[in-house]
């Protein structure tokens, strides 16, 4: 077989070409998105960052850890964190059970599935804001349709000031975010049990295994990885939820339901304390890195 080689200056083969004009295609393609984050998110966490060491807006340039030694010893922080540790910890674990259950319900083959498939997916498609409006007219002591349906069940005291309470908010505007939030990951889990071989399940019916038998040796195991990305992302996303709970109480009544995200926009707009507001938006930004590298080493191995 005749022998080839390249010299300096020979032309480099096609299929290395042709890979090199793939390669830049694909970086032109992406170009656009990674400048859009560097403008939407780049720079707002730099100026954040460096805000809550320096008032980058002020003459005298300071570099301090002021607004962090403050986070230390503010009661009110703690007790946002508190109550966000509480809601991420309600929403998330419910988003899960409620989840599992209707993705479970919607893998079954029955006739008109895609129907019932769209009718769960339907709160996931309501705005976090519109939500949140909804369900606080529906809690509404005098006018809302669950007192009401509460009377004409034949409940003693139905007029319930669901969101007036403190001991009665939280879990009100956790059940909220449940409606709306439980799509997200039901339809991560129902990926996962359609990824799962359908011959794992005749298997075990041929060996007589039970129902349970074959969803906790089957189903679970196999649900695992698609498990562990919904819980990484949903408390990721339920760390920064806001639209919903402000547009419901504003974190009240008090602050029976100031999350941390209503208290950095409450320094930030009405307290006008810029510096400490970014304080806590960088605690809470390390919260989330801290939660998503699980997500992000389970990622990076499957690549």
């Amino acid at each position: 077989m005749e022998r080839v080689s390249f010299r300096l200056g020979d032309r480099a083969p096609a299929w290395r070409e042709s890979l090199s004009k793939a390669e830049m295609t694909g970086y032109a393609f992406i170009l656009p998105c990674m400048i859009l984050m560097l403008v939407v998110f780049g720079i707002p966490a730099t100026v954040a960052v460096a805000n809550s060491f320096t008032p980058i807006w002020s003459e005298v340039k300071t570099f301090t850890f002021a607004n962090y030694l403050r986070l230390q010893q503010d009661k009110q922080f703690w007790e946002s964190l508190r109550v966000t540790l509480l809601f991420v910890a309600g929403t998330v674990s419910l988003h899960l059970a409620l989840g599992l259950g209707v993705a479970l319900a919607l893998n079954i083959d029955v006739p008109g599935k895609w129907l019932f498939r769209i009718i769960a997916i339907l709160p996931w498609t309501v705005p976090d804001v519109i939500t949140g409006i909804v369900w606080r007219y529906m809690y509404d002591p005098t006018a809302g349709i669950i007192n009401y349906f509460l009377d004409r069940i034949g409940v003693p005291n139905p007029y319930i000031e669901w969101l007036g309470r403190p001991y009665l908010a939280l879990p009100s505007v956790i059940v909220a975010d449940v409606w709306r939030g439980y799509p997200f990951v039901m339809l991560i889990l129902l990926a996962g049990l359609q990824a799962i071989p359908q011959e794992l399940y005749e298997a075990a019916r041929v060996d007589g295994a039970t129902a349970w038998q074959e969803f906790r040796h089957i189903t679970i195991p196999g649900l695992s990885r698609m498990f562990m990305i919904a819980l990484a992302l949903d408390t990721i996303w339920q760390f920064r939820r806001f639209g919903l709970v402000y547009n419901m109480t504003q974190g009240g009544p008090g602050n029976a339901t100031e999350i941390l995200p209503l208290a950095i926009y409450n320094q930030y707009f009405k307290f006008f304390n810029f510096e400490y507001a970014s304080a806590m938006a960088v605690v809470l930004a390390v919260i989330m890195l801290i939660i998503s590298i699980p997500y992000i080493r389970l990622v990076a191995r499957r690549v």
